[in-house]
């Protein structure tokens, strides 16, 4: 995938990006429902690292067989509540300079889902070593892109390495390595939910005039919901006995 990307061309943001199809204005907030949808966000994001909080306290966990294993889900969730502001912000003024902070914490959490799923599938060493550098790389993909555009010559292309190879090696772990919990038909919910959004997310124009109700501000509730679903998982998992 590292190969592929920079085999390829550089790939610039397209402008026609920012061209939403729903750009009504509601109690003085521009393109309302795409700025509103976000507030599931703020909702999971809080709602998780209440879990995290609660569980830690209780000691014994049947989510968490280490503590250092919550490590990756305190970023994920803090990553998913500043998406709300991020693309919030983003959503009220579009915009290559609005569109950073939308892009920003959506990589943190990103990546602090790779770094879960290889401390549970291959290595809880191996986990807890590259969230710090998973992490720095999910940053400088967008900090990459950003100060590209500020010169005119943006690249996408270590975004969407960050973005798709996530969802590309989380199935191939969860396929190759033996799980420590309960719960592995979650992980592909949550990415079910996720390819769901990006469906909505193409079709905005064509959604918007068929129900009313735009595609992004659909693929902002599906990817709230695929947050929630992680969500769901860990606080329902249970530890899988070793093999005999």
């Amino acid at each position: 995938m590292v190969a592929l990307a920079f085999v390829v061309r550089p790939v610039a943001q397209d402008p026609a990006y920012h061209d939403f199809a729903d750009q009504r204005a509601m109690l003085g907030i521009p393109n309302a429902l795409d700025v509103l949808s976000n507030l599931p966000f703020l909702v999971v994001g809080a709602w998780g690292l209440l879990f995290l909080a609660r569980d830690r306290s209780a000691g014994a966990s049947s989510s968490f067989l280490t503590p250092a294993e919550r490590w990756p889900y305190w970023i994920l969730f803090l990553g998913v509540g500043l998406t709300a502001l991020g693309s919030a912000h983003y959503h009220w003024r579009p915009n290559n300079a609005t569109l950073f902070w939308d892009r920003l914490p959506m990589t943190i959490s990103f990546m602090a889902l790779l770094s879960s799923v290889i401390a549970e599938r291959i290595s809880l060493v191996a986990g807890r070593r590259l969230l710090l550098p998973l992490l720095a790389m999910g940053v400088l993909s967008t900090l990459y892109w950003h100060a590209g555009e500020q010169r005119g010559a943006g690249d996408l292309r270590p975004y969407a390495l960050v973005q798709f190879g996530t969802l590309v090696m989380v199935p191939l772990m969860a396929w190759l390595f033996p799980a420590r919990y309960t719960g592995t038909g979650d992980l592909f919910r949550v990415l079910g939910w996720y390819a769901l959004a990006k469906v909505f997310e193409t079709f905005d124009h064509q959604i918007f005039h068929a129900i009313g109700v735009s595609g992004h501000t659909l693929k902002h509730l599906a990817s709230a919901f695929g947050a929630w679903w992680i969500l769901r998982m860990i606080e329902r998992r249970r530890p899988v006995a070793p093999p005999r």
